[in-house]
């Protein structure tokens, strides 16, 4: 593998308390960013806390979003550990946080205040729903910015209540990734910072664009209300069918006349059926009776049968699986989308690995997430020039604490 790293030469300061700004800043530590994690005395981590689970296992959430990271505790409630986190911060080429803006304020953290020293520091901050309007300021809750999108009522089947699909978290910590890397391209360019803001609220719609778009454009009620699996305009194309083992195959098949011979084929019908033999008994009289027919031979067959048989025939379906599918898919394995991981106590185990490919400088799993302040002596001394001595008192007077 090469040793390039994208973000080699990038110093990131988080202060993180949600999993969609933190999982950012993971993904910048994924490229070779030193992502040095501000935590404070007694505060919980994401997760259980950043307590070992019972019987020696892992926290799934601290491993995922603080992988890549050294951990420096100090306490903010304290004047020297305010003045040690503005130091900090001043040396840092990107501030990444999700505090609300009364809070940074307070610690003397706005971006105003750390602009005047340090005016090339890209300050990034993921909120609930954006920096500007008269609901800044409220919690930022994925379930709340996800209630607004116009997804929720819609994903269900009639009659079920509204579906919470868990999205927008990843979409957010996605953008706040993206728009950091999109202020240090301009500051590579100007010399110029800025400030960055990716909110649950915006990540969510974006990830509903398709639909919100298409519902600006052309307005109606289909566009409201959730529309019944067997009520679909093509039965060929987003239906899903369920197999003999209750596992579902999702057929997408918008031009009928390209699939359709192959899906005959595949399922037991003639082509040439006169049912079915054209584009517009496929989705228009015979719809309804289409669908009837594909649902009785998709459920005689088990989805390991229709899997096999579908891809022989390189028709565009798939079966809906499980989450231990990807844990064993060649694909997943081999992109790096699952990886390997050496863990002390456990040994080899899986983690989620890298969503994106770079062929000269990949991401990789450097370090697992740190103890809390496991980093904090480090960073000190090599950051911000601290002697042992001075580390020391910072330390016995409960300033910082080292592990």
């Amino acid at each position: 593998m090469n040793d390039s790293k994208a973000l080699g030469d990038l110093l990131v300061v988080e202060l993180a308390t949600e999993l969609w700004s933190a999982m950012a800043g993971s993904m910048l530590g994924d490229f070779g960013a030193t992502v040095v994690l501000v935590e404070t005395p007694g505060s919980e981590r994401i997760g259980n806390g950043g307590e070992l689970p019972p019987a020696g296992g892992c926290d799934h959430e601290v491993e995922l979003s603080h992988r890549n990271k050294e951990s420096v505790v100090v306490d903010t409630a304290a004047d020297a550990g305010r003045e040690v986190l503005r130091e900090l911060v001043g040396k840092a080429d990107v501030l990444l946080t999700d505090w609300q803006e009364a809070k940074l304020a307070a610690h003397g953290l706005d971006y105003d205040s750390l602009a005047k020293t340090n005016p090339k520091l890209i300050y990034a901050r993921g909120s609930g729903f954006g920096p500007k309007g008269p609901e800044a300021d409220l919690p930022a809750i994925d379930e709340l910015a996800a209630a607004r999108t116009g997804m929720m009522p819609i994903m269900q089947q009639p009659g079920q209540p509204p579906v919470y699909a868990g999205a927008g978290v990843m979409y957010t910590a996605v953008m706040l990734a993206l728009g950091i890397s999109l202020a240090l391209h301009h500051r590579d360019e100007t010399g110029e910072g800025q400030e960055v803001d990716a909110s649950l609220y915006a990540s969510n719609m974006y990830g509903a664009s398709l639909d919100v778009q298409a519902f600006i454009a052309m307005g109606g009620d289909r566009f409201l209300s959730p529309i019944d699996r067997m009520d679909a305009g093509n039965p060929m194309s987003g239906v899903l069918y369920p197999s003999a083992d209750t596992k579902w195959v999702c057929l997408t098949m918008p031009d009928t006349g390209r699939w359709w011979p192959g899906l005959a084929k595949v399922v037991g019908l003639d082509e040439n059926d006169e049912r079915f033999n054209t584009h517009d008994k496929r989705c228009g009289d015979n719809r309804i009776l289409m669908m009837e027919v594909l649902e009785e031979k998709f459920r005689s067959q088990p989805s390991e049968h229709w899997k096999r048989v579908l891809t022989e025939n390189q028709l565009s379906a798939d079966v809906i699986e499980d989450f231990d599918y990807p844990t064993n898919d060649p694909q997943a394995l081999r992109n790096r989308y699952i990886i390997d991981v050496e863990r002390p106590g456990l040994g080899k185990v899986q983690s989620v690995g890298f969503p994106i490919f770079m062929s000269d400088s990949p991401a990789r799993l450097d370090r697992l997430a740190p103890g809390r302040g496991q980093h904090t002596a480090r960073v000190l001394s090599d950051v911000l020039g601290y002697s042992e001595d001075r580390i020391n008192e910072l330390a016995e007077s409960g300033v910082v604490n080292r592990s």
